[in-house]
């Protein structure tokens, strides 16, 4: 268990680590309560990108100034109009022992990378069978059915034995790292030799997370070619959504004759990159990433947000079970809950922005927001593409062990009290009695 003091000396070295790459640090006093972390680390993201655009002003757009150097810390840029042909050159977001290196072609975000590798696969593949998992994420499975005509979607419903060895056909992979953990480790156990590609996206795990290692070992004993598609907004930037920024790495493992073809997927997903217009801007790079710094401070995040969400997923099983969509998720960020009844999309927004709202209310750190990684539980309502359910999501967030074992009682409690009110088209939520002191900022402060 983590203590309140030890956490909040844990943040000062987060805040110091931020606030240093300001030109002018601001005054940094040790936080006394999760709400000043919360609040100073956002404050002092805001800085850094308003330190950006004064730094390099020059660094516009249309690059009209030939003196501009772009820079965010240790990456630099340079790129003519439109940065239809960006260059960076810096620290990798994936840590160097996983075998990560690779060509890397950076995004304005996550889906913008994915769009632009199997948008460019047309060029490389006039048609081929991508595997999915159930459980991948569901704008990815949108943007095959709706926008990627030469990519027939086969969902695999089982573990995938065979469904991975050699085939008449093209066969893509798409790994994704929000699918079930027991879903994840059956692919790492079968022989996939007769993939032709693997798309890896490895948005829910932390960069140098060792299922990511584990992934790769697997994909060179296969001598698959892999592309890592990423939404750096998630686990890369310390618990702040610094910028909207993805990239696809491409890592080719060489042995198996796919580099013509693999060189000519990613100059084709640059390509796209350009056509769409979704290139990366360099104000979204986080100036404080790849310092020894900053890689110590985010395996340690991690590992509580981890240690936090293994707590909740054995409460919620012991406490809260019927309820209970999926509480075993491969990366451990976050679960979901089901009502008794069914719940429809506008239900279950309902449902995270009152939870959050009624939790907040009560002093818990809590928010309804569409993402996860950072230093408060956020809730959303989440969509299961392959079986067309929906459920409530709860991130689990970067917090002392007491705390955290406080809210999750009072999630599991709120969650029990309110399935009356639940279901599709209920509007009305009952709004529970107190269960907790009034503010969590009096019981933290030191």
């Amino acid at each position: 268990m983590e203590t309140i003091q030890a956490y909040l000396e844990r943040k000062h070295e987060e805040l110091r680590l931020l606030n240093e790459c300001l030109r002018s640090p601001l005054p940094l006093s040790p936080p006394q309560s999760v709400d000043e972390v919360i609040k100073a680390k956002f404050r002092i993201t805001a800085a850094l990108r308003a330190d950006h655009e004064l730094r390099d002003w020059k660094a516009t757009e249309t690059a009209w100034s030939a003196t501009a150097c772009p820079a965010s810390g240790p990456f630099r840029f340079t790129y003519d109009y439109q940065r239809a042909d960006l260059r960076v050159v810096g620290p990798s977001f994936y840590q160097d022992e996983s075998g990560c290196t690779g060509r890397a072609v950076y995004t304005a975000s996550g889906m913008a990378a994915i769009s632009a590798l199997l948008l460019a696969s047309a060029a490389v593949f006039d048609k081929a069978d991508i595997l999915v998992m159930p459980g991948c994420y569901g704008e990815t499975i949108e943007l095959i059915e709706r926008l990627v005509p030469h990519l027939r979607l086969v969902t695999l419903k089982g573990p995938p034995g065979d469904a991975l060895a050699r085939a008449v056909s093209r066969r893509i992979l798409l790994l994704d790292s929000c699918i079930p953990a027991g879903a994840f480790e059956a692919v790492l156990r079968v022989d996939a030799s007769g993939l032709d590609l693997l798309i890896f996206d490895t948005t829910c795990f932390a960069g140098g997370s060792g299922r990511i290692r584990r992934a790769l070992r697997w994909a060179r004993r296969c001598r698959i070619p892999v592309v890592m598609v990423r939404s750096h907004t998630k686990l890369d930037s310390l618990g702040a959504e610094y910028g909207r920024l993805g990239s696809a790495v491409f890592v080719d493992p060489g042995e198996n004759g796919s580099g013509s073809f693999f060189e000519h997927l990613a100059r084709e997903t640059s390509d796209a990159v350009r056509l769409l217009g979704g290139a990366a801007l360099p104000a979204h790079f986080p100036p404080y990433v790849g310092t020894a710094a900053y890689w110590k401070l985010t395996r340690r995040r991690i590992a509580a947000i981890l240690r936090n969400g293994r707590r909740m997923s054995r409460y919620f099983a012991s406490e809260l079970a019927p309820l209970a969509a999926e509480l075993h998720f491969s990366h451990g960020l976050y679960v979901t809950l089901r009502g008794k009844r069914p719940l429809d999309e506008a239900s279950a927004r309902r449902a995270a922005e009152l939870m959050s709202r009624d939790l907040s209310g009560e002093g818990f750190p809590i928010r309804h927001a569409g993402s996860f990684g950072f230093d408060f539980a956020a809730t959303e309502w989440f969509h299961h593409a392959t079986t067309d359910r929906y459920s409530v999501r709860v991130a689990v967030p970067d917090l002392p062990t007491e705390l955290w074992d406080g809210l999750t009682a009072a999630i599991a409690r709120w969650w029990g009290m309110h399935q009356a009110d639940l279901g599709n088209g209920r509007r009305g939520f009952r709004r529970p009695k107190a269960v907790s002191p009034a503010n969590f900022d009096d019981d933290l402060k030191i």
